[in-house]
């Protein structure tokens, strides 16, 4: 396709929602107005749909980047969902030249390994090496049931190392051996803190989210990452929500556990349906799937924006009976008859997902 006319949308651009028409040429966007009369190729009227920047999923488990046991196709769990771009936040087993080879646009967190509550960097550094510009970070199971962890000593280790590297750390919180305060006040500004809203021991609701809050002050990112609302609970995400302790991006964390097999068809639209359910407004829903996790990842000069000159990323939602009915682990349960669905993806240009 050389070029695309979608016409009569609400426009999330990254910033802001209004209305325009946005025409691309070729692999980039060529013109946002309030009403574009031009010839294209293909014509898309996306009248009582929104027009989005293609969303920024932080946290995924591809096939053939993550582990054999986690890992799921990247692009089919990630496209049909407005998805353009995301992070495998554990590559043990892929290369570059695979991540190359996607559609979908890319990074990495390669995993920090533990034994006897102590870090040990031997296979990070040849993780870190195989992928090269690829790998932004270093992602931290701080988790008694997945790793070897007693006390803080270990994060404090991987902290420094990733200083060091000048990388990101990505943490994993749920089962922690510490409170999140401990474990937050470790963590850099640009730092990630994923499965923010978890339930059991040592979350973020114990302190009646003064926690998050500080952190967020310090330049922290709080990302919710549902997991299939494994490593959700509900009623902590909605008081947290409540008491204006929002997470800054919501990703997947999608496995090949999640998609298909926990309250329907999983991916990035049925978070967000979560989070709209649970009282997250429109606007910091889009801008938690699309600007803020580029800008957290050192991409915002290519991700997550419809800007003039930009890549053609694009996807376009409606709101309305893709209803779901969801339990968490805990037994709340949440319900709702209407959802975010994915209508069209747009990637450099090319319709790569239409409903």
């Amino acid at each position: 396709m050389s070029s695309l006319l979608i016409k009569n949308g609400k426009v999330w651009n990254g910033e802001r929602f209004y209305f325009a028409d946005i025409l691309t040429d070729n692999a980039k966007i060529s013109e946002i107005a309030e009403s574009i009369d031009a010839e294209a190729d293909f014509v898309f009227d996306a009248k009582g749909k929104i027009v989005s920047a293609g969303l920024v999923d932080a946290h995924v488990h591809m096939k053939g980047i993550s582990s054999t046991e986690f890992g799921i196709h990247a692009e089919m769990s990630c496209l049909p969902f407005g998805v353009t771009a995301a992070v495998d936040a554990a590559g043990e087993n892929g290369d570059k030249a695979l991540l190359e080879s996607f559609t979908l646009k890319n990074l990495v967190f390669v995993p920090a390994y533990f034994k006897d509550n102590k870090a040990h960097f031997e296979k990070t550094e040849i993780m870190l090496e195989k992928y090269g510009e690829k790998a932004i970070g270093i992602k931290v199971y701080f988790d008694t049931l997945m790793s070897q962890v007693q006390d803080i000593r270990p994060i404090c280790e991987v902290v420094e190392f990733a200083r060091n590297k000048g990388l990101k750390v990505m943490v994993h919180s749920s089962n922690s051996p510490v409170s999140m305060t401990e474990l937050l006040n470790t963590l850099r500004k640009g730092d990630i803190f994923t499965h923010a809203y978890h339930g059991g021991a040592n979350n973020v609701s114990e302190d009646n989210f003064e926690c998050i809050k500080n952190a967020k002050k310090r330049g922290i990112i709080i990302d919710a990452g549902l997991a299939g609302h494994v490593h959700t609970d509900f009623q902590i995400m909605e008081s947290a929500v409540r008491c204006g302790a929002i997470p800054d991006t919501i990703s997947t964390d999608i496995t090949r556990f999640s998609a298909y097999k926990r309250g329907g068809r999983y991916g990035m639209t049925m978070c967000m349906s979560i989070a709209k359910a649970l009282g997250m407004n429109e606007e910091d829903i889009f801008r938690s799937v699309t600007s803020a996790p580029a800008k957290a990842l050192g991409k915002a000069n290519e991700w997550g924006y419809l800007k003039v000159g930009r890549r053609a990323d694009i996807a376009v939602f409606d709101h309305g009976d893709k209803g779901f009915d969801l339990t968490d682990r805990s037994g709340n349960r949440i319900k709702s008859e209407n959802g975010y669905r994915c209508v069209m993806t747009v990637a450099d240009g090319e319709v790569v997902y239409s409903y």
